[in-house]
């Protein structure tokens, strides 16, 4: 999986073009460089997630809440196995930020 994740950053590193910072490119809204940059920063976000999750594993701690301790629950895990909070703490995590 990681794999997969790092060959698609490079590749989207690869295709991110040089924005010119042109009054045409100032009037485009979302470029095509925005939208490289979006997915680059997705891709890389998700890494992260599957990174910390793999250190969760050799610690004993995956499938532990971060924040109260108490078990995610399967679904949400095989949804997305980079879960790090149960959703109630996940919920409040996202209101803080």
């Amino acid at each position: 999986m990681l794999e997969d994740l790092d060959r698609s950053i490079a590749i989207l590193r690869g295709e991110s073009p040089e924005r010119d910072n042109s009054a045409a490119d100032a009037g485009a809204g979302l470029t095509a460089l925005d939208r490289v940059e979006a997915a680059l920063h997705s891709l890389e976000r998700h890494r992260d997630g599957v990174v910390a999750a793999l250190e969760r594993i050799g610690a004993g701690t995956y499938g532990r809440c971060l924040a109260c301790g108490k078990p995610v629950p399967e679904g949400r895990l095989e949804a997305r196995p980079d879960a790090a909070r149960c959703v109630t703490c996940q919920a409040k995590h996202d209101r803080r930020r």
